[in-house]
């Protein structure tokens, strides 16, 4: 299995523009046969900060959600949208 954990900051004038575009990517994503679990946490004390905890069954599942059309949709977000770049963290669960 994949886990990620991905955290978005939108610019606060863009902030309702780029969340319909990660709800709706939560929508479409739940849809995907490979993936376990895909959450959208919104910051409690900074509302433009979004978070995405993610688990996915193999890379060839990751590999395909990428290239679907509602992932490609937030990539091609104007890049004036975000505060700065998405910070994307692959990782393994440590199992003790």
């Amino acid at each position: 299995m994949i886990y990620i954990t991905a955290i978005v900051k939108s610019k606060s004038a863009y902030l309702d523009e780029v969340k319909s575009v990660l709800e709706n990517m939560v929508t479409e994503t739940r849809k995907e046969k490979a993936c376990i679990k895909y959450d959208l946490h919104q910051g409690i004390e900074d509302k433009n900060q979004f978070v995405f905890y993610e688990i996915w069954e193999n890379q060839e599942g990751l590999n395909l959600h990428n290239q679907q059309p509602y992932i490609q949709e937030f990539i091609s977000l104007p890049a004036d949208y975000l505060e700065e770049k998405p910070l994307v963290l692959l990782t393994q669960k440590i199992e003790k």
